[in-house]
């Protein structure tokens, strides 16, 4: 006896097969994300008249859109952003590649206790742990503090409402994001080959640069991909440790939408945010693929 259609797909939803027990996901993130994020994209290229808080027309423009690619604000602004976000890309590689091959050849209680390390700071808001450092780096903060008391300065350093302020926040707050991919690949390291690279005569500095780091690539991009990112539309480390100057393409759409009520403008902004950070992206996992493609012919 054939079966109804509505019977096939609550059977196939059941079941698991196909992409139906996705489908809720799917909706819902076309309601919350995808069709707003299309209503806001639609007013950078749109000439709106509002009255009393109405939109009473919307007619097609690219004014705004060439206002922006022109303008040297926009220029300086979304050069800030990609330097920060590529500096703490960077730092976040070089300090977190050392913990996650400590966990490599660690001992199961160095693995606990890395792991324990590394999640616990993500249970806690980036907002406090933002305060946090806005209180060490401050001018009569634990850092300046201590500096005074041993006579190394005998003033109080600027640290706070600098890019460095900026770069040290974002460099705690995002480190996790990177040391959890590369645990991730580590732990699927198998041991016999440093073992064999040991036997042919290489030093634990040439296994690490021969053996585990090119093994490693995959979670290296993974990290640094995700890194990147955050660092790149993120609003509130730079709003908090710059002291409210530190202009950044997040910072920017936040003051056109909330403060001047641009929306225009700030769709336009948001768009050219989201378009250079896929384009380096893009990057990032052409390097990932070119850096894992021998892995890939080895196995053929």
């Amino acid at each position: 006896m054939t079966r109804s259609l509505p019977r096939r797909l609550l059977d196939e939803i059941l079941s698991g097969s196909g992409i139906w027990p996705a489908v809720p996901a799917i909706v819902v993130l076309l309601v919350v994300a995808v069709i707003p994020f299309a209503i806001l994209l639609s007013l950078g290229f749109s000439e709106i008249t509002v009255a009393r808080g109405v939109i009473v027309s919307q007619d097609f423009s690219l004014r705004y859109l060439t206002t922006a690619l022109t303008d040297p604000l926009y220029h300086t602004t979304f050069q800030r952003s990609l330097t920060l976000a590529l500096m703490t890309t960077f730092f976040c590689v070089l300090l977190g590649y050392p913990v996650a091959y400590l966990f490599l050849i660690g001992k199961p209680w160095v693995r606990r206790v890395i792991l324990v390390l590394t999640i616990a700071p993500i249970l806690t808001s980036g907002i406090v742990r933002t305060y946090a450092w806005i209180i060490i780096l401050g001018g009569r903060g634990v850092v300046n503090s201590v500096l005074l008391d041993l006579g190394l300065i005998s003033a109080p350093l600027r640290i706070i409402n600098t890019q460095w302020a900026v770069v040290i926040g974002m460099v705690q707050v995002h480190l996790p994001v990177m040391i959890l991919p590369l645990i991730a690949v580590m732990s699927r390291h198998d041991r016999r080959l440093d073992e064999a690279s040991a036997n042919l005569g290489a030093s634990r500095l040439g296994t690490l640069w021969n053996v585990v780091l090119p093994l490693s690539i995959g979670g290296l991009g993974t990290g640094a991909a995700l890194v990147f990112t955050l660092s790149y539309t993120t609003f509130v480390v730079p709003q908090l440790l710059g002291g409210g100057n530190y202009l950044n393409a997040a910072t920017m759409i936040y003051e056109q939408v909330v403060y001047s009520l641009e929306w225009s403008k700030g769709a336009v902004t948001a768009l050219i945010l989201m378009s250079t950070c896929l384009i380096v992206l893009l990057i990032f996992a052409w390097l990932t693929n070119l850096g894992t493609r021998w892995t890939r012919v080895a196995q053929r």
